[in-house]
């Protein structure tokens, strides 16, 4: 099967076809996000799409283009909202606390993506290392925090000795946690930490953690 060139797709053609990957890319998402890489059946993806194998394969040219297609897209989504979240006319406390609330908020309501990533870590990132934009899955988290801890520096509020890969694993180990541990840790103590009261409690404990340690130290001999 040949692609049409550009000239003999129509719009409405296009967004068919763009509907139609959307449509792959969920239920792909669901099912090697439920039963990991080796145990996800592409016929499967192709009952729940209504669509064939061949057609997956013609958007995604294999199983593993497909795989690393829904990783491109799980962290893509969450890049996006890190470039799009406006810190600029907040103070540098606030603006840590709000991407804090912002990535606590996207891990708990897609737990697909925490599923995905612990995957994907099993598999030793074999995949992603592959990617073609893997060199842009970095720079969004990076900057905006390199940018908020860069004024919170100037103002003598934060410590000089933490950098923002720093920070953004403070707040990814914490938020990853309570989602990819959520069966274990209620089996074991009794609490089911995505309980709506666990939650706010959790999502203001992140942002006073992470305030804390950030101005620990600062102004002291």
């Amino acid at each position: 099967m040949t692609a049409a060139s550009s000239e003999d797709v129509s719009p409405e053609r296009q967004r068919d076809a763009e509907r139609t990957r959307a449509e792959i890319l969920d239920a792909a998402t669901e099912e090697f996000a439920s039963r990991g890489y080796a145990g996800g059946r592409v016929d499967e993806i192709a009952a729940k799409t209504r669509t064939t194998k061949r057609m997956i394969y013609y958007y995604f040219s294999s199983k593993q283009g497909l795989y690393l297609a829904v990783l491109e897209r799980a962290y893509g989504g969450i890049r996006r909202l890190e470039q799009e979240l406006d810190v600029d006319h907040l103070d540098p406390a606030r603006a840590m606390r709000a991407l804090a609330e912002l990535t606590f908020d996207h891990h708990q309501s897609h737990p697909a993506f925490i599923r995905l990533v612990s995957i994907e870590n099993i598999h030793h990132a074999e995949h992603l290392r592959t990617s073609p934009i893997l060199p842009t899955l970095a720079a969004p988290a990076v900057d905006v925090l390199s940018e908020i801890l860069e004024r919170g520096r100037d103002a003598g509020l934060f410590r000089d000795d933490v950098d923002a890969l720093d920070v953004h694993m403070v707040i990814s180990a914490f938020c990853v946690f309570r989602t990819a541990n959520r069966y274990t840790f209620d089996a074991i103590f009794g609490r089911d930490m995505l309980d709506a009261e666990q939650s706010a409690h959790h999502r203001r404990m992140i942002g006073d953690l992470l305030l804390e340690y950030l101005t620990a130290h600062v102004g002291r001999a």
